[in-house]
């Protein structure tokens, strides 16, 4: 298989439409019942060698503990229990209401009683519509969703191979299905005030000083696949300080600023990990020593802490 192979959103966005709505309505179910982490980190899906996983939850309220995983490679949705029982249903075929009414039915076959505390979609431009009444979306294509998790386990690991390089705090590399995007992010140590008048879900995200990387596949703002990256809160000058490889951009964002190379500008090139590596490393470096963070002490080379061990290599 192609490193990096492509996927337009053009040829796609039906389906991409479709299925991050599935994915809110399974996102949903995970955060109502998975114990809350520090920046929302128990809320993301991550992946597997088929798809993604919610990865276990459940196991309060009378509720077994239960996982829930995407197949796209068979492109079928599993709840199984712990105490046994598997429930499963094809992908395809499905409007965001039957997919929300046989996941809901799945789950209470294997004794799991859930209930969506919001069942619209969150951040969309239908989020004023409820799942079960979504018959609009209903388009799934096996052959560009399975595209979808082979560039989104490809960029896994990329970023696992990024994450590898600091020891400071960092989150796992996650999928989120409010944004679509797969990330990693870096903290500093330092509290920032986001204020009453900010949502929750943004003042815990950026309850400390962060720098993010990532990728998109694309949306009607940003229409191609594109690799990211931010810091937040931005610090002065951050957006006039060059980024590598010269084909990166500075985006404005309202009053902030986003790092962006194009996917399809990468590659094509014998060298794309390294270049989108260091595309990310440019950006790290230079918020990083803007806002002041001790690079050389959370350098953590090839993923190595131990003292002897560096010596040795």
């Amino acid at each position: 298989m192609d490193l990096f192979p492509a996927i337009p959103l053009s040829e796609w966005k039906d389906s991409k439409e479709t299925l991050h709505r599935f994915t809110q309505i399974v996102g949903k179910v995970r955060l109502a019942n998975s114990m809350r982490r520090n920046h929302w980190w128990n809320v993301p899906f991550h992946l597997t060698g088929r798809g993604i996983t919610t990865r276990p939850m459940g196991g309060t309220h009378g509720n077994p503990v239960f996982t829930i995983d995407f197949d796209f490679v068979d492109h079928r949705l599993t709840a199984y229990s712990l105490e046994g029982p598997t429930v499963s249903f094809p992908l395809a075929g499905h409007s965001v209401s039957s997919f929300y009414r046989e996941t809901l039915n799945a789950l209470g076959a294997i004794g799991a009683a859930v209930a969506i505390a919001d069942p619209y979609p969150f951040g969309l431009p239908d989020a004023h519509r409820p799942f079960a009444d979504d018959t609009e979306h209903a388009s799934y294509d096996p052959f560009w969703v399975n595209r979808y998790w082979q560039v989104l386990s490809q960029i896994n690991l990329l970023l696992e191979e990024f994450s590898a390089g600091f020891s400071g705090k960092i989150s796992p590399v996650h999928h989120f299905w409010h944004t679509f995007d797969i990330a990693v992010t870096r903290f500093s140590d330092r509290v920032v005030d986001q204020g009453a008048s900010v949502d929750p879900v943004t003042r815990e995200a950026y309850s400390r000083e962060v720098i993010s990387s990532g990728f998109w596949f694309g949306d009607d703002h940003f229409p191609r696949p594109t690799f990211y990256s931010y810091a937040a809160p931005e610090p002065g000058g951050l957006a006039e300080r060059p980024l590598r490889p010269t084909a990166a951009r500075w985006v404005a964002q309202g009053s902030s600023h986003l790092a962006t190379l194009n996917y399809d500008d990468v590659r094509g090139s014998s060298h794309s990990r390294g270049i989108v590596l260091d595309f990310y490393e440019s950006v790290y470096r230079s918020a990083a020593g803007l806002d002041g963070w001790n690079i050389d002490r959370r350098a953590c080379p090839g993923g190595v802490t131990d003292p002897l061990a560096s010596r040795k290599a």
